[in-house]
């Protein structure tokens, strides 16, 4: 979708330290990333900023742009544009900010302001995951397809969005969400606790016995892989715990909704630690009262980044049936199933091509109502 679309749209990739401007043009960067201080302390400061990263975007581009589209931190009324609450890495905009009306009348073009993780979802759905499985699945002969995708963010928090046959789903709140599930193993603590950055680093000191604040999960990586000092042991199952811990808000979320997951996040380079006990919780079982036995998920789990259980995959099973009254045989294939595999675009990427993905159909969704 839009790959061969002409419009541009202006991205913005915005941190608490830093604001990265860009543009994109059919699924492509068009111009080099323009990068600025946030300045998220000062509303003045802050806004100036984004009016002068965007001002020098559009003097980079040949044609002018189509819409301004960009994730922001939230809580948020995201399709009216005010960003309002507590934000830590933005302080300045804690009493309400109406940021999208405010940029709409600067420059004159729409706004579409959204949750990053809703983002990330939408960019893997339509230029990432979602294209890659099905078309790995066209390139061995299955006829099976995939239209659903639930994408999480590992960061400093626990993101989530979900895409139903080429639909960004945001809820009528702005408020589709799993950060505030319950924590597996502490169910009055909310999910988030145990998947973000903090708690491997929590998780790590408390199984080390490592009081090191300046640990980052990257830095833990390292010692589970013997490439620095520390307890190697403590940061696999550091790793492991947290693969755990998001498995099980999956479970309940990929109930609900049916379709393919992707994760992506820094994070995620730890995947080998991470993934055996994520998938675990995915093919966990339940039971009934009378001694049944079912299954967590009532699909069956592949990871799809292990080649093996991609072909398993995309095989599937194959039944013959009889038609009834009849000699003819129909022949189907009864497995349900679903997959779990890692970002291969990477966060930021999925987060921009998202953004201009919605910014498009959002503007061809109002031509067509007219």
């Amino acid at each position: 979708m839009y790959r061969n679309d002409n419009r541009t749209v202006i991205t913005l990739d915005a941190g608490g330290t830093n604001f990265v401007f860009g543009a994109v043009r059919a699924n492509r960067f068009v111009v080099d990333p323009i990068t600025m201080p946030a300045n998220a302390a000062d509303l003045d400061r802050c806004l100036a900023t984004m009016v002068e990263g965007f001002n020098r975007v559009i003097k980079a581009l040949d044609t002018p742009p189509a819409a301004i589209s960009f994730a922001f931190p939230g809580p948020a009324d995201y399709p009216n544009g005010i960003i309002g609450g507590h934000l830590p890495n933005f302080p300045s905009f804690r009493d309400g900010v109406a940021l999208g009306p405010f940029l709409h009348g600067k420059f004159g073009i729409p706004v579409y302001i959204n949750n990053d993780a809703d983002l990330y979802a939408y960019g893997e759905a339509l230029a990432g995951a979602l294209p890659d499985v099905n078309g790995r699945l066209a390139k061995v002969g299955s006829s099976k397809r995939y239209r659903n995708l639930l994408g999480y963010t590992f960061g400093t928090g626990f993101g989530f969005g979900f895409v139903s046959d080429g639909e960004l789903h945001v809820g009528d709140n702005s408020c589709v969400e799993t950060f505030c599930l319950k924590h597996k193993n502490m169910p009055d603590v909310m999910v988030e606790e145990g998947v973000a950055v903090r708690a491997v680093k929590r998780v790590y000191a408390q199984l080390s016995g490592t009081d090191d604040p300046t640990l980052e999960p990257k830095d833990i990586f390292d010692i589970a892989e013997g490439k620095r000092a520390g307890d190697s042991d403590a940061a696999r199952r550091s790793f492991a715990m947290m693969g755990e811990v998001a498995g099980d808000a999956m479970a309940t979320a990929v109930t609900l909704i049916d379709g393919l997951i992707v994760i992506g996040g820094g994070i995620t380079a730890a995947a080998k630690y991470i993934m055996p006990s994520l998938l675990e919780q995915l093919r966990g079982r339940l039971f009934s009262l009378d001694g049944g036995i079912l299954d967590r998920v009532q699909m069956k789990v592949y990871d799809l980044d292990d080649e093996e259980q991609f072909a398993r995959f995309a095989r599937g099973e194959s039944r013959s049936l009889k038609v009834y009254g009849s000699d003819r045989e129909v022949v189907y294939d009864p497995q349900k199933r679903i997959g779990v595999m890692v970002s291969k675009i990477g966060t930021s990427t999925a987060i921009s091509l998202g953004a201009y993905a919605f910014a498009l159909n959002e503007i061809d969704k109002r031509r067509g109502d007219m």
